[in-house]
């Protein structure tokens, strides 16, 4: 059997899971031991493009270009955090890595995540996933021991998606649209940010 990647969601949580797993062994944006690497992004990898990266013409913002409703919103990897993904790609993609194990938060924000890696990634391989709600080593533990196929997770991956798009659509039409009416780009609207504030 050849080696299998591990991707937390934050270093310290990837720490933990590693200590549990005995790799003490440190490399480049990840810890080693046996057949096992563990390897972390921190926060969100990747994201979805802005409009502009869309289309020139949306650099521009006025009403002439709305609504923005492209069929698909493609992913970018976020620049601040590019060497990171690039650590998480190569270890996910090594001819000598066989499985890897989704280790991110359990919730819908960590699903989404792992997926937005491993897609931008180009990742074909099979994984599982890691589903815990507490983070002490015998919690972690009995996770590996009951790890699940991700197939069963991919509802929440399709809402996770849905939330993230919907996101996108409100708010880069919506504040483009008072941009443009206002003459000021120094507004914001969001799906939730703007009901909430409406109530308080």
């Amino acid at each position: 059997m050849g080696r299998t990647v591990v991707i937390a969601e934050k270093p310290s949580v990837g720490r933990d899971i590693a200590r549990v797993l005995g790799c003490q062994s440190s490399g480049r944006g990840c810890l080693t031991g046996g057949d096992w690497v563990v390897t972390w992004a921190v926060g969100h990898l990747v994201t979805l493009v802005e409009p502009d990266e869309l289309d020139e013409k949306y650099k521009r913002w006025s009403f002439d270009t709305l609504p923005i409703l492209p069929a698909e919103i493609p992913l970018k990897v976020i620049a601040s955090s590019r060497d990171q993904f690039a650590v998480v790609r190569n270890l996910i993609n090594a001819p000598e890595t066989d499985r890897l194990i989704c280790a991110t938060d359990a919730g819908r924000e960590g699903e989404l995540i792992f997926r937005y890696i491993y897609e931008k990634a180009a990742c074909k391989k099979p994984f599982d996933r890691l589903w815990i709600s507490s983070m002490t080593d015998q919690a972690i533990r009995e996770g590996f021991d009951r790890l699940e196929p991700m197939e069963r997770y991919d509802r929440l991956y399709q809402s996770a998606n849905c939330r993230a798009e919907a996101d996108w659509l409100v708010g880069m039409n919506a504040s483009r649209a008072l941009a443009a009416a206002s003459g000021s780009v120094n507004n914001s609207i969001g799906r939730v940010q703007t009901p909430t504030l409406a109530m308080i």
